[in-house]
């Protein structure tokens, strides 16, 4: 409709999803997702988090722990040199991020976003050298289950920080939180 207040500053929207059900938006070299399901039954409910058998899984589970993020709250930007990261949210909203900084990487200078939550489970994979974080936009606290491919080293982490509200974060990573 032509005459209609606010048009050209409309935008299109696009799906998430194409006509198989599977994600678009995931555009970053290395970064997977695999949408999991609830299965209900007579007690309650089931979801798978990880299996052995799951293609996406090129090595094994080394550990496991939980971090829970605060209704509000953001986590990022965190960086693994080596580490893949395997998350997956256990209650709460999240909102993922996923920035490619690495030069040379043909996906160098994208930014994935994706939301997950209990009602739209999934396992997603960050593979090293990917700046990651996310954001509880939920109103719940947010546990989140990570499977890293390596162990955690007390003496020497694997673990890069930047925070996400520093000057350096926005001049870097193109997103906002």
């Amino acid at each position: 409709m032509k005459n209609l207040i606010g048009r050209d500053e409309l935008t299109a929207k696009t799906s998430a999803v194409d006509a198989a059900g599977g994600l678009k938006q995931l555009s970053i070299e290395g970064v997977r997702f695999r949408p999991v399901r609830p299965v209900t039954h007579e007690d309650g409910h089931l979801v798978e988090v990880m299996r052995s058998d799951w293609p996406l899984l090129d090595s094994p589970v080394v550990q496991v722990h939980i971090t829970t993020t605060l209704p509000g709250h953001v986590r990022a930007w965190g960086l693994h040199e080596r580490s893949t990261d395997r998350l997956f949210v256990v209650k709460g909203l999240i909102r993922f991020a996923v920035f490619d900084g690495r030069e040379g990487s043909p996906t160098f200078g994208r930014v994935d976003t994706l939301l997950v939550s209990e009602l739209s489970p999934g396992l997603l994979i960050v593979p090293p050298n990917l700046y990651h974080g996310w954001k509880n936009i939920g109103d719940t606290d947010a546990p989140i289950i990570n499977m890293p491919q390596i162990l955690y080293d007390y003496d020497k982490p694997d673990a890069l920080d930047l925070p996400w509200d520093s000057a350096q974060a926005a001049a870097l990573i193109p997103h906002r939180w």
